[in-house]
């Protein structure tokens, strides 16, 4: 058959014609489902991020780390829209937030205690998840090491591991102290392995620990006081049921003359007499920035190791000693409280 050669060209002209409406086509919807932008050539720098922010309970070192949190991303040059919840020290309330913020469409889920952190965590294995204000990651089963995550949880831990040995060695050295109270929430994971930490500790220091256990802040006040006669001493740890009635605990301490040593700077400065700590602003803003780098895309939680507090300091309350009648010294090297 003889091929009409000028008939071809025109039916190929056409075809071409054709394909390349529709790839406009293509553009003009890409265009209108993206906002009126190509998504290959979205900034990200313009993007709106939704985070969602679940708190166990209100007390200021833990509102202290949120507002370091929310300042690293601000630094960095984010719009974010925050969603926070707040579980008042209720398990129930606790599990809720966790399955309400999941359902959300949250980008990223900022867990702020050990409670918080695990809700969500049973919740999502896809949300990724910054933590602060947990003491034992891996034995709260956020992570499977500190090193390397593994999974979509990571962030900063609020135990320095020269913290307790060096509140205990202040106490026994420079105190004279031999039993110590420690009133906390055994429900509390978090808590739990703090005491066990101390027992283990001053079992060759011939130290002794004395529990008293609460459920609620409700119980606080009750347990301080049935430590009265059996310790010379009380150390409260970083438990949030504890650390939220503090009150309590400092008018039973300074009452008696006992000298009360607490596990982070806000306990001082509400009258505790001293700690061996940090900044839970600082651990705040350093999730924080494990958190910038997750949005951005240039990290994953697996990939992120679970950081430690940095600079391990020495606080005290000059009326708290006064109220109990402690001379401070020189080679202390304390600083104080304002």
């Amino acid at each position: 058959m003889k091929l009409n050669w000028k008939k071809y060209a025109v039916i190929l002209f056409s075809v071409m014609l054709i394909l390349v409406a529709c790839g406009k086509g293509e553009d003009k919807n890409s265009t209108s489902q993206s906002g009126g932008k190509n998504p290959l050539e979205k900034n990200e720098d313009t993007k709106k991020y939704k985070i969602g922010v679940t708190q166990y309970v209100e007390h200021t070192s833990l509102n202290s780390a949120y507002e370091g949190f929310k300042k690293a991303l601000e630094d960095a040059g984010l719009d974010v829209e925050y969603e926070v919840q707040n579980a008042q020290n209720d398990a129930s309330n606790n599990m809720t937030i966790a399955n309400n913020l999941v359902s959300s469409g949250v980008d990223l889920i900022f867990a702020n205690s050990t409670p918080s952190a695990q809700a969500v965590a049973g919740v999502t294995t896809v949300i990724p998840i910054i933590f602060t204000s947990v003491t034992d990651a891996v034995g709260a089963d956020l992570v499977t090491s500190v090193e390397s995550p593994g999974g979509n949880v990571t962030g900063t831990i609020d135990n320095h591991p020269e913290a307790i040995p060096s509140t205990m060695k202040f106490l026994k050295e420079e105190l004279g102290a031999k039993n110590v109270g420690m009133v906390f929430n055994a429900g509390e994971q978090n808590s739990r392995a703090q005491v066990d930490a101390v027992k283990e500790l001053l079992k060759d220091m011939d130290m002794t620990v004395v529990e008293a256990s609460v459920a609620t802040s409700a119980d606080v006040k009750q347990a301080a006081e049935s430590l009265l006669g059996r310790v010379d001493s009380i150390y409260i740890i970083t438990d949030n049921t504890v650390v939220s009635a503090l009150e309590s605990v400092i008018s039973v301490a300074n009452d008696n003359k006992l000298p009360l040593m607490v596990g982070e700077f806000d306990s001082v400065k509400s009258g505790g007499l001293g700690a061996y700590g940090f900044e839970y602003y600082d651990i705040g803003y350093e999730a924080g920035q494990m958190a910038v780098k997750i949005l951005k895309g240039e990290s994953k939680p697996a990939d992120l190791p679970v950081q430690i507090p940095q600079n391990l300091r020495f606080i005290m309350n000059k009326d708290t000693a006064k109220a109990i009648g402690l001379e401070i010294k020189n080679e202390w090297n304390a600083e104080f409280t304002e």
